[in-house]
């Protein structure tokens, strides 16, 4: 039980917590700085009923290799490795083919998708800071796991590369999103008045579906629960 857990010590915490996350398959039990680690791992072993439960409800790790399916927008892509072709990672209808070291698969699949998620958001932010008449100053990607999009005072916005695994409509309602704090950086009616406007519909369900299903998305291009 010891190994699956990390323990974290924490100066302000006045008692044992323990916490699954469902992005990682990890449990972290937060203690008292000044607490037994052994004594509070004896008590986390009593939720191991709980803990092997939540580990029961995690997605599957659906890791990067030839055969495997992957979301992209509103359609479904094919991973399609085959020896002697072109290296270089091309879109040929529903199919990604390449060719190279089979080793090499997954990093170069999960390059194509970031490249396209910097290309997709790039155009979504740039179609919805014209629509708001504000300038964005710069769109990054990169993997965060607590956030799906952030922007800066400074105009800089940056996204989860995971959101070209999303349907379209929810890749879209986060740029929106994102460039309506460009002018009210704060969650007021206000600001929710602008993101329906710019994206032009409720984005609510497109919010519900990242909170019921944003965890899966992490899931893609891993290999194993550890």
């Amino acid at each position: 039980m010891s190994e699956a857990i990390d323990v974290v010590r924490h100066p302000t915490a006045r008692r044992a917590k323990l916490v699954f996350d469902p992005l990682s398959g990890r449990v972290r039990l937060t203690i008292p700085r000044r607490a037994s680690a052994k004594a509070a791992l004896a008590w986390a072993a009593g939720y191991g009923d709980w803990i092997a439960a939540q580990r029961a409800k995690l997605p599957q790790p659906r890791p990067f290799v030839d055969g495997a399916t992957i979301p992209f927008g509103d359609e479904v892509l094919t991973i399609a490795w085959q020896a002697g072709t072109s290296r270089i990672v091309r879109r040929d209808g529903d199919r990604l083919c390449l060719s190279g070291p089979p080793e090499t698969i997954a990093r170069r699949v999960e390059c194509w998708l970031r490249r396209e998620a910097l290309r997709l958001l790039g155009e979504d932010t740039a179609f919805y800071a014209a629509r708001a008449g504000v300038r964005v100053e710069k769109v990054a990607i990169g993997d965060p796991r607590g956030r799906w999009g952030s922007c800066s005072g400074s105009g800089a916005i940056r996204y989860s590369w995971r959101l070209v695994l999303a349907p379209e409509g929810v890749r879209r309602a986060t740029a929106a999103h994102e460039v309506a704090h460009r002018v009210h950086m704060d969650h007021s009616p206000a600001f929710h008045a602008l993101v329906a406007t710019l994206y032009g519909a409720d984005p609510t369900p497109h919010r519900q579906w990242l909170r019921r299903h944003g965890a899966q998305l992490h899931w893609y291009g891993r290999s194993s629960t550890g």
